[in-house]
């Protein structure tokens, strides 16, 4: 018995002491493997240049100093996504959508569709008799007219004759009445009314300039003419659309077309009122199959009179008691893909309380519509950028992450690395950049109006340098006023098409928002936004000229920024006087 008492106690101390040797290894083990996984994603800063993020130690490529260890995140973010703040999606308007099916949930269809104008309560303000412009007092596409608001006045040599015809019949009238008659005719037949006529006749008087008043309400949708043009009888003048009513149009593939019928009701709700839904009914289902598509269009018509929806909006179209029979199909909207090369990516909406996102590469299918089928890539539900993508896309590249033209993240300098690196980065990496930076086909007209855009850009920068917050109003409206004139129809490649699209309205966005404040703080703000989209713009488009790109690390609160100038020298607009030759050149745009 005793015996077996001592091998037991012996049994007992030798667990003991093997616990405690390998307890300790296991303990030094874990601690070293930990220690491996901190050090090897262990990221390099500059303690006066914290947007400088290398994967190991060296010295700071702007200032020289030596890098220190960065601070560990502690938002639980993965190693490709990155988030922003709620200040920078306000201010790019950064908007998301959730990707899903046209299908059946529980008898409730669901469509994806876009704001249009009311084609049938657009109008076009044509001249009725030839002359030249002599006043236009329209200045910008968007501006509200009112009918019978003074639109233009125009010199016409054939109404300066007819005046005097009318005034020479008129002293005839008792002998030759049908002469006098057939003056006043012709007079009435280009649009003058009685009391211009008659006061022409009683006061003897020739008019040089005649108005043209605006036949109808409405929104200025498009400018056809500038003040000085000479037009012709009938010529048009101006684009009007009445937004009192839009359309809702929405795409419905060929086996779902036996599911609608019109009069249906259906519940509309877009991204700008999340929490709100809009009543309407199925107004015109579109009797011709668009073969290339396989679709047909569905439109609902939605009042309008508080302005809540623009024309571009998307929106989703919900219609109950319904029972789908037809293939489940995923589609996403144009505005949200980006394309290079064979590449085309989304930006992805991982955390759908915080602003964190992600880059994902897609597959895609036929265009329908302004929407692409998803062939592979995101799941139904999946949130995905709709608006602002360019500015995501920017801002991934700030941080280093994966996008459009940095496949594999991580930071190569500073700044916008995917599109802009140092010059030793430039010629170690030349062909591979130059591929990632391969110019889209357009027009000779197109890029040489995308040259004027850039012309009045240089411009606002320069009102910038000079701190003249009153004269880069004026500049951004003289842009906003030459981008309208860029035609999209001139586009015929369909990935310039949609990267135009994309970028015509962040660049129109940011020029707005600049023209809408006199602040100079705040105009340097939107500034850096408009120079983000107008570089991308110049980089896939062309303006036939060498254009430079420079960057100060030290504007926008130490975070960078870039702007675009014709010369190398560096005049900088985001401090004015205070530190005009801060930055340097970063890339050249031939």
């Amino acid at each position: 018995m005793k015996k077996y008492i001592v091998y037991i106690g012996m049994l007992a101390v030798g667990l003991l002491l093997g616990w405690l040797l390998f307890s300790d290894s296991s303990n030094k083990e874990m601690e070293h493997s930990h220690t491996q996984v901190a050090e090897s994603n262990q990221m390099w800063t500059c303690s006066m240049h914290p947007q400088i993020m290398q994967p190991e130690p060296g010295d700071c490529p702007i200032c020289g100093m030596d890098l220190i260890p960065a601070e560990s995140s502690v938002e639980g973010l993965m190693a490709d996504q990155f988030k922003l703040t709620e200040n920078a999606m306000a201010l790019a308007n950064i908007q998301t959508s959730i990707v899903g099916n046209n299908k059946t949930e529980n008898g409730v269809f669901k469509l994806s569709g876009k704001v249009v104008e009311n084609e049938e309560a657009n109008a076009v303000q044509v001249s009725y008799f030839s002359g030249r412009i002599e006043r236009l007092n329209v200045s910008f596409t968007g501006e509200e007219v009112r009918k019978g608001q003074l639109l233009a006045t125009i010199y016409s040599p054939e109404l300066y004759a007819a005046q005097q015809e009318l005034i020479t019949a008129a002293s005839l009238k008792e002998s030759q009445p049908a002469l006098y008659k057939a003056v006043r005719n012709k007079l009435k037949l280009w649009k003058l009314s009685e009391s211009q006529i008659n006061q022409i006749e009683t006061s003897g008087k020739v008019k040089e300039n005649f108005p043209v008043y605006a036949t109808i309400s409405g929104t200025v949708s498009e400018k056809l003419v500038e003040q000085g043009d000479y037009v012709k009888q009938g010529q048009s003048l101006l684009k009007i659309a009445n937004l009192n009513t839009v359309w809702a149009n929405f795409d419905v593939f060929e086996n779902q077309i036996d599911l609608f019928k019109k009069g249906q009701a259906i519940s509309i709700t877009t991204n700008a009122y999340p929490n709100k839904e809009f009543k309407a009914k199925v107004d015109f289902i579109d009797p011709v199959l668009d073969t290339r598509t396989r679709t047909v269009k569905l439109r609902a018509v939605l009042n309008n009179k508080d302005a809540v929806f623009k024309p571009g909006m998307f929106v989703e179209g919900k219609i109950k008691g319904m029972t789908s029979n037809g293939e489940k199909v995923l589609t996403i909207p144009s505005s949200a893909i980006l394309w290079t090369g064979e590449r085309s990516i989304v930006y992805l909406k991982t955390n759908p309380n915080e602003p964190v996102f992600e880059m994902r590469e897609i597959s895609l299918g036929n265009m329908v519509g302004d929407n692409y089928e998803l062939l592979e890539g995101l799941n139904n539900g999946d949130e995905i950028v709709t608006n602002g993508t360019f500015t995501v896309d920017a801002a991934a590249q700030l941080q280093g992450k994966k996008s459009m033209m940095n496949k594999e993240g991580g930071k190569v300098m500073t700044g916008h690395e995917g599109h802009f690196g140092t010059e030793e980065a430039d010629a170690g990496n030349h062909e591979k950049h130059s591929n990632m930076n391969e110019r889209l086909k357009v027009s000779r007209d197109f890029q040489n109006k995308l040259k004027v855009v850039f012309n009045d850009y240089i411009k606002l920068k320069d009102a910038l340098v000079k701190d003249d917050s009153k004269n880069v109003v004026g500049e951004s409206k003289r842009l906003i006023d030459n981008l309208s004139k860029v035609d999209m129809k001139q586009i015929t490649d369909i990935k310039a098409h949609n990267h135009w699209m994309s970028l015509e309205k962040e660049i129109n966005a940011s020029a707005i928002s600049i023209s809408k404040t006199s602040r100079i703080k705040e105009q340097r703000n939107h500034f850096k936004h408009l120079s983000s989209h107008l570089t991308n713009a110049i980089q896939l488009f062309g303006v036939n000229e060498k254009v430079f790109v420079e960057f100060c690390p030290m504007a926008d609160n130490n975070n960078g920024a870039y702007w675009l100038s014709k010369e190398a020298k560096v005049v900088n607009p985001y401090f004015g006087k205070a530190m005009l030759t801060c930055g340097e050149v970063k890339q050249v745009i031939e």
